[in-house]
């Protein structure tokens, strides 16, 4: 797949210091100190300052699925734009196919079970959020502080745990080689037990956003 919209996990290697996890089932790849702590904090500040209760596309009954507060940050700020940059030099995405940037913010006791970022063909808002910009490709997920105990992401086809570390770089291809979705994508973010988590996720779609 290529394309002004798409990635690779080949392309990514290639980018000093980036690992992927040696696995069949996904294109998961990490890059430790991605981001300085100072860059960190700034975007901690943002989403500290405009936090809501985060929400999910499909409602499934379970009102303890999602429990983290989620931030809209402002594609104006700078902060925000250095970001947004410095992605796209990464992974070769234009930025037009990128979603709004959402920040995240978990307390102790709060988590997000397993789910998948893909949005279910089948599922009932699936034309909602697809109609226009198609479906999610490549999810980047940023760590923004260290977490005194839990809040990693578990990736549970694979068995694999991330524990979060300030900077550090998560990317995964949300499908299968024949643009399918991915269902080894699975992935959970686990119960902070002591202190508190800050994220930073971007998604990108099939075709520019909006």
């Amino acid at each position: 797949m290529t394309g002004p919209g798409e990635s690779s996990a080949e392309r990514l290697v290639r980018n000093a210091g980036m690992q992927r996890v040696p696995s069949p089932k996904l294109e998961l790849l990490i890059l430790r100190q991605f981001l300085s702590p100072g860059e960190c904090q700034q975007l901690c500040d943002l989403i500290a300052a405009n936090r809501r209760p985060s929400t999910i596309a499909d409602a499934n009954g379970d009102g303890y699925f999602r429990t983290s507060q989620t931030c809209d940050l402002d594609p104006a700020n700078p902060h925000v734009l250095a970001l947004s940059a410095k992605l796209a030099a990464l992974n070769g995405i234009d930025p037009a196919y990128a979603e709004p940037m959402q920040g995240q913010h978990y307390a102790v006791g709060q988590e997000f079970k397993a789910h998948t970022d893909y949005f279910e063909p089948d599922g009932a808002d699936f034309a909602r959020y697809c109609s226009v910009a198609g479906q999610r490709t490549w999810t980047f997920m940023l760590y923004l502080n260290d977490v005194a105990a839990g809040g990693a992401t578990r990736f549970k086809v694979i068995d694999k745990l991330v524990q979060p570390e300030i900077g550090k770089l998560m990317a995964w291809n949300n499908r299968l080689p024949d643009g399918r979705v991915n269902p080894a994508t699975l992935h959970h973010g686990m119960k902070v037990r002591q202190g508190e988590k800050f994220v930073i996720t971007q998604w990108y779609r099939e075709r520019p956003w909006g």
